[in-house]
């Protein structure tokens, strides 16, 4: 087997905070901030576990990557299991990071537009990991995904 792409491996560790943040009773989203390939922010929707209105996965990575200097965000790629919504798109075009890996934008289409329309790099990954643990959460529990 030829060995995992970096895109891959770093989607790999946004897989793993998703199932982190499935076990901790949260929703299953998982993102990881990666500069100059080194991982320097991981991040799972943490709503529920938080009881907050904004700590989705994407946000949570950049609040683990702490304040960084713009040329860091510059050279960065944020890797997300699910496409990102309006809150977490705007927060990549603000902080100016070019590259978004998404690991499925199937289930929930997101802001994918947005991004490209602002000139970042989107690509999706097509995951089938990504999508299963979306749509198997969606199935499962409803009244959550719909709150």
């Amino acid at each position: 087997m030829p060995p995992a792409s970096s895109d891959d491996r770093h989607l790999a560790v946004a897989v793993e905070q998703a199932r982190l943040g499935l076990a901790e009773g949260g929703i299953p989203v998982g993102s990881a901030l990666v500069v100059d390939g080194e991982v320097v922010g991981r991040g799972r929707n943490r709503r529920f576990q938080r009881g907050s209105a904004v700590l989705h996965a994407e946000i949570d990575a950049l609040e683990d990557a702490g304040w960084l200097e713009p040329s860091l965000y510059a050279r960065a790629t944020l890797y997300t299991t699910l496409s990102p919504c309006q809150m977490c798109s705007g927060a990549v075009v603000l902080y100016g990071i070019p590259r978004v890996v998404i690991g499925d934008c199937e289930t929930a289409p997101g802001e994918v537009d947005y991004l490209v329309g602002h000139g970042v790099e989107v690509v999706d990954a097509a995951d089938p990991e990504c999508i299963t643990i979306a749509r198997e959460f969606i199935e499962a529990h409803p009244e959550v995904w719909n709150a």
